[in-house]
Parts: C-alpha cells; structure tokens; sequence
C-alpha cells in the first residue's frame, strides 16, 4: 500500500474515530518492544529527565533601541516534545525556539517574544495541556505557533489515528484563538545510531507513515507542515557526530540550525513576511498543487518541505501547495531578557 494511501487511512480514522492502524506487524511487536527498550536505556542514560535551557525573553534587541520606533512584538510559542524543547545543548541561543525568534526578528524587523511550554518527552496526548496553557495563560493569542511532535508516539506504539487526533485538535483549537500554526512533523527515527536493525528500518517506515498523516491532519485544520523526516535523515546520518548531540539521538547546536534554517521561511510566509512572488509555485523546484495525502507523502521524504492549503475540493478530494523553499540562515542569539537555566520536568 503506498504511503499516500496509508496517511490518508490514518487521517481519516483520526478524524472520525476509527480504531489504530498499525504501522508495524504484530508479528514483530515483541522483537521492537526489546530493542526499543535497549535503544530507550542506552540514549536515556537510565533516566527520563533532562535538563534544557530556557529560551524564554524578548529577541531583536536592534529594533527595541533607544530613538528608534516603537514596534510591537510578534509573539511565538513552540510547543511538542524535547525537540521543541531544544534538548541535547547547553545555552539557550542554541535552542530552536531562540533560533527562530532571532530569526523572524531579523526578517520582521521587529523584537519577538518567546514562549516555550514544550516538555521532553512529550507525545501528541500531551499537546491539549500545552495549548491549554498558552491560551489561558496568555493576554493576547501568540501570533505563531510551531509544533514539533511524533518521535515518541513512535516509540511508544501510540495509535497513529490517535497521535494525529490529537495533533488536529491541538492545531484546530489554536488556529480558532487567531495563531498561525507550523507544525514539523515527525523526524525520521531510522538514523538514530543507538538503534539496530531491524527497528531501524521499521522504525523509519513508521515515522514516514506518521509524517504524512500528520501533514494530512493539519493541513485540514488551517495549519502548514515542514517535514523535519529528511532533515534527520541523511545530513545526520552522513554527520552524525556533528548533527547529532552527546546522547547520539537528540540534534546538536548544528542539528538545531539546520532545522531551524528549514523551519523559518514557512514561519515567515505563514505571517506575510515572504515576497508575494515567492508564493508562486516554482516549477524548477518541482513545487506544484497536489492532492492533500500525496503532498503529504512526498513531504515525508523530502527535508524541508512545505505543505500547505490549496483548493478546498478536487477530483481527488482536498488540494495542498507543496513547496521546497531555500532555508535561511540562522544564527545564534540570547534573549536580551535572559532567564536561569532550569530543569524541565
């Protein structure tokens, strides 16, 4: 069965409430349950808990500069799991939500606010306490949100009509409060090194297979995906010691960048800040409109692809905007209201 098929089993099932799919045989359960649990051991360390760096403050210092105009701040939140959260470096501008800030700041022309409520380890059932946070927490609605989730409903054989339930949710319940959502989507577990054969490959199948229902489910929503599958996929596993942190499984500081890089134009477009010619699908790059779940498949194998809501009916159902734009750099930056380290829980 194509993987387009499948997101779109899986994405249907998420939306009226069919049973799990399983995104591996049941007669391979037994042997993925021991080695997840001996890749589980030998990334964790023994333990559940990390710490990361907090991110939180206020980027784009140059634009709050005494004699320049007054300019009110885009407000961002990333919320997921220890990949949102920045887990695996030591200071908080390596962090993918202080790499974005700076770098929307930068495109913008305005400071940003950060928030991030993501919490390592993290799966998609977790994502109604985050938004709940945010939107309770918040006097006015943040103007972004970015979403990275998926790696551990893997890993933890959640139901992929279930994680993606629960993602949809997630991004139906912000894009009602008035934010733009970007969701990255699932990583491609299969280039983690602690992990042997034959849960590599199996568990890169599932996280494809995830990856595109997500798309699928999101984009029914109102949101846009970046596919993080390829992204960690072969530029880590060609640099694994340069992508990938001490644990071997989260991203290192130029893991986080180059996700990042892929991450902030969909940001920028998904805020008005890209220019309207860059909006047209660029042939050469072989963008175009496709159906939803065949957009949603070839995203899932390509890094940094978009997807985004087209035309709302077709001969095949919905249509969605796949485009591959070129990544922007990056760079490293601290809130100009830094806060303490502190540990996540």
């Amino acid at each position: 069965m194509s993987r387009a098929r499948v997101a779109r089993r899986i994405a249907a099932g998420a939306a009226y409430g069919g049973g799990g799919i399983g995104l591996a045989g049941a007669a391979v359960v037994g042997l993925l349950l021991a080695e997840a649990q001996l890749a589980r051991r030998h990334v964790n360390g023994g333990g559940e808990h990390h710490r990361v760096p907090h991110a939180d403050g206020r980027y784009g210092r140059t634009y709050d500069a005494p004699g320049t105009p007054a300019a009110e701040p885009l407000r961002l939140v990333l919320l997921g799991d220890s990949t949102a959260a920045g887990q695996g470096v030591h200071r908080s501008g390596q962090t993918p939500g202080a790499l974005l800030a700076s770098g929307l700041a930068a495109v913008a022309e305005r400071p940003v606010e950060l928030r991030n409520v993501a919490l390592p380890g993290a799966r998609s059932d977790d994502l109604d306490r985050q938004v709940a946070l945010i939107l309770g927490s918040c006097d006015q609605v943040p103007d972004i949100c970015v979403i990275m989730i998926g790696a551990n409903d893997v890993t933890h054989r959640m139901p992929p009509t279930r994680s993606v339930r629960h993602l949809s949710a997630a991004v139906r319940r912000l894009r009602t409060a008035g934010a733009e959502v970007v969701v990255g989507t699932c990583p491609d577990l299969g280039t983690i090194e602690p992990v042997p054969q034959p849960l590599r490959w199996l568990a890169r199948r599932a996280s494809r297979q995830l990856a595109a229902a997500q798309t699928i489910g999101v984009i029914e929503q109102g949101g846009r995906t970046v596919s993080l599958g390829d992204l960690l996929g072969p530029e880590f596993e060609e640099r694994p010691r340069e992508l990938f942190g001490p644990d071997h499984y989260h991203p290192s500081a130029e893991g986080y960048a180059t996700a990042a890089m892929a991450v902030l134009p969909t940001l920028c477009a998904a805020l008005g800040l890209w220019p309207a010619e860059e909006e047209r699908p660029d042939v050469s790059r072989r963008e175009g409109f496709l159906p939803v779940a065949r957009a949603a498949a070839e995203a899932a194998s390509e890094a940094g692809t978009e997807v985004t809501a087209a035309m709302p009916t077709g001969p095949r159902g919905p249509w969605a905007l796949l485009k591959r734009r070129r990544r922007r750099r990056v760079e490293e930056a601290e809130p100009s209201r830094p806060a303490p380290d502190q540990a996540s829980a």
